[in-house]
């Protein structure tokens, strides 16, 4: 076995959230998950294809997402993982949709910090196995730190 580490390319101003399925259905349900939970956002998912032609599977409302999210799957290369692409939403406004979707078994992360998803390759192909995202702890919250935590959930409407 092979351990590869892959990194994502994230658009500015963009999430990213990968995760695991099992049909090739993925690409509709989880495009129309996104566009009836959050119409005004931009987005775009790619899905690989495990079996048959083992196609990446892609829908979304925009082109520049569109390809990001085909690129990073490909270059993940897994079967039955999905990377969508996301702006003007963030993920925590839709993955509970997204997990929704009957065929979704997981996701692994939901970012827009910068990623790694770390791939095992074997004879028979390859498989996510976690991710790394964005940098390591520097130290522990002080009083300070917590009150900008708090402006800052205010100010994004998350808190009153």
């Amino acid at each position: 076995m092979e351990l590869e580490s892959v990194r994502m390319n994230i658009p500015e101003d963009a999430n990213i959230i990968v995760g695991q399925t099992h049909f090739i259905k993925t690409a509709e349900d989880i495009y129309e998950a996104l566009v009836n939970t959050a119409p005004a956002s931009r987005f775009a998912v790619a899905f690989n294809e495990a079996s048959g032609p083992c196609l990446v599977r892609a829908e979304g409302n925009d082109e520049e997402l569109k390809k990001a999210a085909i690129e990073n799957a490909l270059a993940i290369g897994a079967g039955h993982v999905f990377v969508v692409m996301l702006r003007n939403a963030f993920p925590i406004n839709v993955m509970e949709r997204i997990l929704g979707c009957p065929e979704v078994c997981g996701i692994y992360c939901a970012t827009a910090n910068p990623l790694e998803v770390l791939v095992a390759k074997t004879k028979q192909g390859r498989g996510v196995i976690g991710v790394v995202d964005g940098s390591p702890p520097k130290g522990v919250e002080a009083e300070e730190d917590i009150q900008k935590r708090k402006q800052v959930l205010r100010s994004l409407g998350y808190k009153l």
